[in-house]
């Protein structure tokens, strides 16, 4: 993946051994990067600032946990922890925000929805389409399993499903531009009192709070 770094110069790598690791290529700066491991000690997360041209910094979150599994645990508490730890953080800050990853959980999951009401991130699929990104080799049986979330400092300019590429994941790029001083959007979701306690539940099972999670340079 070196050969990305001549057109992606800044990156944050995690290299694993069991399908868990991390490359973060950007060519915007990144400063104040953290790889973490929030839930589960070997699967990692990175958090990071993302430096417009114009000044402005975009935390951003990078997150891969790890999906249900049939045999080894089939309610992804670990995965939903994660989720909520780092929704909750967000929720916390009026600094432009993005969440990204393959979260392992389809878009209408209780989980999903939960992270949504809690952060307060909007979804920019909302009212444009699914854009199911896995499993690529199998048109008959997809779901969206990549997500991109951001804060309402954002308009989408354009958000496609890009060709395979030789992965069992097809690449989901979203185009997002950057509104200083703009007014949330409506789309979000609103939690209650249930949902909150349902977090605090799901996050307390796994003995994290939204404080393990890294908080990049404010800005």
């Amino acid at each position: 993946m070196d050969t990305l770094e001549p057109d992606y110069p800044h990156t944050i790598k995690c290299p694993l051994d069991n399908l868990y690791g991390m490359h973060v290529y950007s060519k915007l700066p990144l400063t104040d990067s953290h790889v973490e491991y929030l839930v589960q000690p070997d699967k990692p997360s990175m958090h990071t600032l993302v430096s417009l041209p114009s000044g402005h910094k975009i935390r951003t979150h990078f997150l891969y946990p790890a999906p249900p599994s049939p045999t080894e645990n089939v309610e992804a508490s670990e995965r939903d922890a994660e989720l909520i730890i780092v929704a909750k953080s967000a929720a916390e800050t009026d600094a432009p925000v993005i969440v990204t990853g393959d979260l392992n959980d389809v878009a209408w999951s209780e989980t999903t929805r939960l992270f949504r009401k809690i952060s307060g991130l909007l979804d920019p699929r909302v009212g444009r389409g699914m854009f199911n990104t896995f499993h690529a080799d199998y048109w008959f049986m997809r779901f969206l399993l990549d997500h991109l979330f951001n804060s309402g400092h954002f308009t989408l300019s354009k958000i496609c499903r890009l060709p395979g590429f030789g992965s069992d994941h097809f690449a989901l790029l979203t185009e997002l531009v950057f509104e200083a001083g703009r007014d949330i959007q409506q789309n979000g979701l609103d939690a209650d009192d249930e949902d909150l306690s349902w977090a605090k539940a799901k996050a307390d099972d796994q003995g994290v709070c939204k404080s393990d999670v890294p908080l990049p340079e404010k800005h």
